[in-house]
C-alpha cells in the first residue's frame, strides 16, 4: 500500500479491481484542470464502498485513489481506442464523459504522459499482475472482477439509457463462457436491465489479463448509477455526486454478493477437476 495505491490481500481465488473510484489530483496537476468537480466528475462514484464486502468472501483487492482524469488504467498504454469509432476519452483524458474540456490551456504532450503512466498506470498494472500470479501460485483457476460504473445517460458515450448491469467478457474472449452465463444469470434474476458485451465489452484490463486457456478468466461489470445511488437529470457541482445510501444500495449490494460469489463458486469447481 502506497498514498495511492491501496492492495488488501485475500487467498480466495478472486481478484476485485477498482481502476477508476479515485479522485485524487497531484500536486501539480490540480491547477491544470478546468474545475477540480469536472476533473473529478467521471469517477465510478462510491464502488468502493459498494463493494466492500469483499474482504469477507477472502478477495483481493486493488485501487488506485488517483483520479481517472490525470491517468485512466483502464486504457490501452499504447493509445489505442478500446472502441474504435465509437466516442471514447484517452489514456490522459482531454475531455470529459460529456466532451467537455478538461484542460485550461496546455494539454499533456507525450512526455508528460509517459511521466504519468511510469508514475501511476505502470504500478497499478504491475500489482495487479503480482496478485494474479500470487493467487495462481495457489490456485489452477482465478477471476479477475474488474468493477466499473458510469451515469446512465450520457448521449456522447451512448443512446438512451445504459442496461443496469454491462457484462465485459471482449465477446466472450476473456473468460469461460459459464462463468460469463453464471453472472448473466444472477443479473437476469433480479429482473433489471443487463446485457453481455453491449456497448461496455471490457477494458484494457479485462482484455490484457483474461488468459482463460492458462486459468486466468477476466469479467468486466460497468454498473449503471441509478442502480445503488440517486441520480439527477442533470448533474452539476450542487448534486452530483450524491451521497451514497446505504438503504438504496442495499439490494444492489446483495445481487453484487451473489455475483462474486458465483466467481469464487466457478473457480473452485474448475480448480476441483
Amino acid at each position: 500500500m502506497t498514498d495511492w495505491l491501496e492492495v488488501t490481500r485475500g487467498e480466495a481465488p478472486l481478484l476485485v479491481g477498482l481502476p477508476h473510484t479515485g479522485i485524487e489530483l497531484p500536486d501539480g496537476l490540480a491547477d491544470r484542470f478546468a474545475s477540480p468537480w469536472l476533473a473529478r466528475r467521471d469517477a465510478d462514484w462510491w464502488i468502493e464502498r459498494l463493494y466492500d464486502f469483499t474482504a469477507d468472501l477472502g478477495a483481493t483487492v486493488v485501487r488506485t485513489r488517483v483520479s481517472r482524469s490525470v491517468i485512466d488504467v483502464n486504457r490501452d498504454p499504447s493509445g489505442v481506442s478500446l472502441y474504435p469509432g465509437q466516442a471514447t476519452t484517452e489514456l490522459c483524458p482531454t475531455t470529459t464523459f460529456d466532451g467537455e474540456p478538461l484542460y485550461v490551456d496546455a494539454l499533456p504532450d507525450a512526455d508528460e504522459i509517459a511521466r504519468r503512466r511510469a508514475t501511476w498506470f505502470d504500478p497499478y498494472h504491475a500489482a495487479l499482475s503480482v496478485e494474479i500470479e500470487r493467487l495462481h501460485e495457489r490456485h489452477p483457476h482465478v477471476v479477475l472482477y474488474d468493477a466499473h460504473s458510469i451515469r446512465s445517460r450520457i448521449p456522447r458515450l451512448f443512446e438512451g439509457e445504459l442496461p443496469q448491469f454491462n457484462i465485459g467478457t471482449n465477446g466472450g474472449i476473456t473468460c469461460d463462457p459459464a462463468l460469463a452465463d453464471a453472472v448473466l444469470a444472477i443479473c437476469a434474476a433480479t429482473g433489471l436491465t443487463h446485457v453481455r458485451n453491449g456497448r461496455f465489452r471490457g477494458g484494457w484490463t479485462t482484455r490484457h489479463y483474461g488468459r482463460p486457456d492458462r486459468g486466468v478468466h477476466a469479467i468486466q461489470m460497468e454498473l449503471a448509477c441509478r442502480g445503488y445511488m440517486g441520480e439527477p437529470d442533470r448533474p452539476d457541482e450542487t448534486n452530483w455526486p450524491s451521497p451514497y445510501d446505504p438503504t438504496l444500495a442495499a439490494p444492489m449490494r446483495a445481487t453484487l454478493t451473489d455475483i462474486l460469489k458465483a466467481c469464487l463458486a466457478f473457480a473452485s469447481s474448475r480448480s476441483r477437476r
